[in-house]
C-alpha cells in the first residue's frame, strides 16, 4: 500500500497559500454574497452621474447588467446547442483508443491505490 502525501499549506506555493481560504467550508457563500453587493452597489451608482451615450438605449439605467445577463444567457444556450452538434460517441475511437490495447500482464507491475 503506498503512502500518501500529507496535504500541508505550508508547502504550498505562496499564492496557494492565499487561495487557501476559498476552499474553506461556507466561504462559497460569502464570496456569492459579496458579488451581489458589488453588482447591486454598481448598479445603484448609476443614478449618480450623467452618462452621454452613443446610442440612445444606452442611457436606459442598468443596461449594461441587462445586455451582460442576456448575452451569458445567450453563450450558455449556444454552447448547449453547440455540444449536441460536435458531441461525438463514447466508442468513436472505436479500436484505435489506448483503452483498447492488451497489456502483456506477465510485463506490467499491477499497483492497487486506496481510492
Amino acid at each position: 500500500m503506498a503512502n500518501k502525501p500529507k496535504d500541508n499549506p505550508e508547502d504550498y506555493p505562496t499564492l496557494g497559500r492565499w487561495m487557501n481560504w476559498v476552499d474553506q467550508p461556507g466561504n462559497d457563500r460569502k464570496i456569492f454574497w459579496a458579488l451581489v453587493v458589488v453588482c447591486l452597489a454598481c448598479f445603484g451608482l448609476e443614478w449618480t452621474y450623467d452618462k452621454h451615450p452613443y446610442f440612445d438605449i444606452e442611457s436606459v439605467k442598468g443596461f449594461y447588467a441587462y445586455y451582460g445577463f442576456v448575452m451569458f444567457a445567450g453563450l450558455i444556450f449556444v454552447a448547449t446547442c453547440l455540444r449536441m452538434v460536435i458531441k461525438v460517441r463514447e466508442d468513436f475511437y472505436g479500436n484505435k483508443s489506448i483503452d483498447t490495447e492488451e497489456y502483456p500482464e506477465d510485463q506490467i507491475e499491477r499497483i492497487e491505490h486506496d481510492a
